[in-house]
């Protein structure tokens, strides 16, 4: 009977103190009105700064909203990533590392800021196949972005352990989340109301009971098919107040807005760095600043593509990958620092605050470091740590294979025809070719290079190998159906090759972790190199970032203590990549770069910029 009273007393204490810190909540309202957001009843001008926790090491994620508040938002923007927190088929996290959703929201509530969530599931970002995941593509007539029920089905599991997350923080139950975005510039894409339609209705079976949003171009097509009745309009790009009264007239009766203010914009490999005039961008922000319209900066801080995570657009000029940089010419540059376009921001938005009241100070900037110098080592090849390969009629896909970043290696021995044109339809995104280990030349689709001519040979069976490097699969538009490696087929003088070998080639952690050193001479390009350098307290390495500047090398992919700094490329423009601090140690700290062509040692040095 004691132990029953404790018991109870216990349950009536936990309820008490549940009860308690629900009612300490502070209480807000935000509202659709019929023109206007309105915040506890009154009109509000959301000023956002988007910026993406995937993007950003975690430890960081505290300086990056402070740096966005003291520009002057009272906002913050997050798409979430799809793939990124589902990365194989039922496998999620949403707890660690930057994967840790939660803890970002419970930050942006604590600097005082309002968030608004854009969780997809499409989201474009030039991020790996705008979120969506990659294992989808192992189903060859899937349809993306639409109600095919496969697709439906993944969408509706993602959206059930996202709501699971981000439903404590709807301002509804004293959170900052104001406001979550359906789908994600649908008009661009596509005409399928429906299906913009079930995905709100899902949401809303999820417990998410806060108001909606979508984005579009400002014409009319887009916004015919991309907008929704009863949620309000986000314009990408907008031109006018024409813009805005467009938006009304075909979607009345509801706010309208910039969901997408550019300070910068994204850059491809072999591009120069892309680059927007302040001049105009100051114009366009004081013309909403005059009209009290909300906006959101896109981006006000980029951040990094670390690992896999690049995206690739696919326009006029064919395949176009993106750089690993996510810098976007933004406010608050990759590495965190202020630019002279965050000072010519923070002056005008600072304008328009009340008589008396002035913007928070600046948070200081993470310092930078500069590493020694050092000469990197070869240390193993590709073609020593081969996994058991898999057989294969023809060759398919990395997605087939059930793999979906990295490399894949297709060998085949030469019977009959042993020498020719070879033409790979098609080739998805780069390759290097061997024949009898002797390297005979590249294949690249951003150049629409699909074909080379292989040298007569003086073994009976000649053994083909082309060595398949997957970049960003496509993010945006209509070909976003873009698998990896061979597509298609591969034909010698017009002869269809038969009878693969396939070696899965990932080069994740646990691919890396493994790699055991040749122990003999490198010649075959394919090389992994290895380096290392030593930093101590008095040189601030546990508080400073750097870059690692690979410019004496080809092209390839750079390992700090194991993690994945992201692609480079000797196209440019990008030579330097962002490492943070928090990857950083005392003492011995190793670098390691996959070549995909370089196999002489080379020397690395550091820098405390992007360029």
């Amino acid at each position: 009977m004691i132990r029953r009273i404790i018991y109870l007393s216990f349950v009536a204490m936990l309820i008490f103190f549940s009860v308690t810190t629900e009612a300490q909540k502070p209480k807000h309202t935000f509202k659709l009105g019929t023109t206007e957001f309105l915040l506890d009843g009154q009109p509000f001008q959301i000023i956002s700064g988007e910026m993406h926790p995937a993007r950003i090491p975690a430890e960081y994620w505290h300086h990056r909203i402070m740096m966005a508040k003291a520009m002057g938002c009272n906002t913050i923007s997050a798409y979430v990533f799809w793939n990124y927190h589902e990365s194989e088929e039922g496998v999620y996290d949403f707890t660690s590392g930057n994967h840790n959703l939660a803890e970002f929201i419970k930050i942006v509530q604590e600097e005082g800021m309002w968030l608004i969530l854009r969780p997809g599931p499409y989201v474009c970002a030039e991020w790996d196949l705008g979120g969506i995941p990659p294992y989808l593509l192992k189903i060859p007539d899937i349809k993306l972005r639409s109600l095919d029920p496969r697709y439906m089905t993944a969408v509706e599991r993602y959206i059930g352990k996202l709501s699971e997350v981000i439903k404590p923080f709807q301002i509804t139950k004293g959170g900052p989340i104001l406001i979550l975005q359906i789908e994600n510039e649908y008009g661009f894409f596509g005409n399928d109301r429906n299906y913009l339609l079930k995905l709100k209705e899902i949401w809303a079976s999820m417990g998410i009971d806060i108001p909606t949003f979508t984005c579009d171009g400002p014409t009319k097509e887009m916004l015919e098919a991309g907008t929704l009745p009863g949620s309000a309009v986000g314009l990408n790009s907008l031109r006018s107040l024409a813009d805005f009264d467009l938006a009304a007239k075909i979607n009345p009766g509801v706010p309208v807005f910039s969901s997408e203010t550019y300070p910068g914009w994204l850059t491809h490999w072999g591009e120069k760095w892309a680059r927007r005039d302040t001049t105009d961008l100051l114009s366009e922000v004081k013309f909403l600043m005059d009209n009290k319209k909300s906006f959101n900066f896109y981006v006000i801080h980029g951040g990094t593509n670390f690992e896999y995570t690049a995206g690739a657009n696919s326009g006029d000029k064919g395949y176009e990958p993106d750089v690993t940089s996510y810098d976007y010419d933004a406010p608050i540059n990759e590495q965190g620092q202020p630019t002279a376009k965050y000072m010519s921001l923070r002056r005008l938005i600072g304008s328009y605050l009340p008589k008396g009241k002035i913007l928070p100070p600046i948070p200081d900037s993470v310092p930078a470091i500069v590493i020694t110098p050092l000469t990197m080592q070869p240390f193993t090849s590709v073609w020593d740590n081969l996994p058991q390969p898999v057989s294969s009629v023809q060759p398919k896909t990395f997605e087939a294979y059930g793999q979906y970043h990295g490399f894949v290696l297709y060998k085949t021995e030469l019977n009959g025809i042993k020498n020719g044109k070879l033409i790979v339809t098609d080739i998805h995104d780069y390759a290097t070719v061997f024949l009898n280990g002797n390297y005979i030349g590249k294949l690249d689709r951003r150049e629409g290079v699909n074909s080379i001519d292989i040298p007569s040979s003086n073994t009976e069976v000649p053994v083909l190998e082309i060595l398949v490097e997957a970049m960003g699969h496509i993010n945006f538009g209509k070909n976003i159906i873009d698998r990896k490696g061979i597509t298609d087929s591969v034909t010698l003088n017009g002869t269809k090759l038969l009878n693969w070998q396939a070696y899965n080639l990932p080069m994740d952690k646990k691919y890396i972790w493994d790699l055991r050193s040749s122990g003999r001479s490198l010649k075959k390009p394919g090389v992994f190199f290895k380096g290392n350098f030593v930093l101590s307290k008095g040189e601030g390495n546990l508080f400073s970032d750097t870059y690692i500047d690979v410019s004496n090398f080809i092209k390839g992919i750079v390992w700090v203590n194991g993690h994945n700094l992201g692609r480079y490329w000797n196209i440019g423009p990008q030579k330097r990549l962002y490492c943070p601090s928090t990857w950083l140690r005392e003492g011995m700290n190793e670098i390691m770069i996959f070549d995909l062509h370089q196999i002489e040692p080379k020397r690395v040095t550091g820098s405390k910029t992007m360029e």
